[in-house]
């Protein structure tokens, strides 16, 4: 589980990242190359009235995720399934703009099947709607790169990444958003597709 000190820094770092785009005159988001089931996904589709592609959009993505859930299904694809309560498959706007992408369920999550409701989920939310100035549910969605809570919230292990990673693409191609947050160096490392050493990525 990701301490709430890390989430702190991380979304402190986000938003100045943020800032400097905008001042220096950035309209979009550079993604590094890196998880490419999800970034070859991310070609504009054709132009549509701002009402009706908002509509369908978000009708589409809510559809997707649904149909990601079922597929999941009674997951036994890895040996977590052996040991939780619930999945936790994600929560939040399935058409938000911004992603949060953690390590994995804590025991608040497992018993509840929500991401991010413990310690550091209250934390989270607090960042994201005094911080920022954002609605949780509305405005940000939530998930981890493992459903399952992995056994005293110990970091995932690669063959339970490698059974989620095919469903956290799924999720992040149905929602399309602008900006993803890695929270946590299992996260990162998952998304960037590669080793991370954090303090080096975020700096000190």
């Amino acid at each position: 589980m990701v301490e709430p000190s890390e989430l702190t820094h991380t979304v402190q770092e986000l938003k100045s990242y943020l800032s400097f785009l905008k001042d220096s005159g950035y309209t979009e988001i550079p993604l590094e190359t890196g998880f490419k089931q999800y970034n070859a996904t991310m070609s504009p589709s054709k132009k549509t009235s701002n009402k009706t592609a908002k509509t369908s959009s978000t009708l589409d993505a809510e559809k997707h995720l649904e149909e990601i859930r079922q597929e999941i299904g009674d997951c036994t694809r890895c040996k977590l399934s052996k040991t939780r309560t619930h999945i936790v498959f994600g929560s939040g706007n399935p058409n938000a703009k911004l992603v949060f992408v953690g390590e994995g369920p804590g025991a608040d999550e497992d018993a509840q099947g929500l991401p991010f409701v413990g310690r550091a989920g209250k934390k989270l939310t607090e960042i994201i709607e005094s911080g920022m100035g954002l609605n949780r549910e509305n405005d940000t969605y939530i998930c981890n790169i493992v459903k399952c809570r992995p056994p005293e919230n110990r970091d995932p292990e690669p063959d339970e990444v490698s059974a989620c990673k095919p469903f956290l693409a799924k999720q992040l191609k149905a929602i399309r958003p602008k900006v993803i947050v890695a929270l946590g160096k299992p996260a990162a490392s998952t998304l960037l597709e590669r080793a991370v050493p954090i303090i080096k990525e975020r700096g000190t």
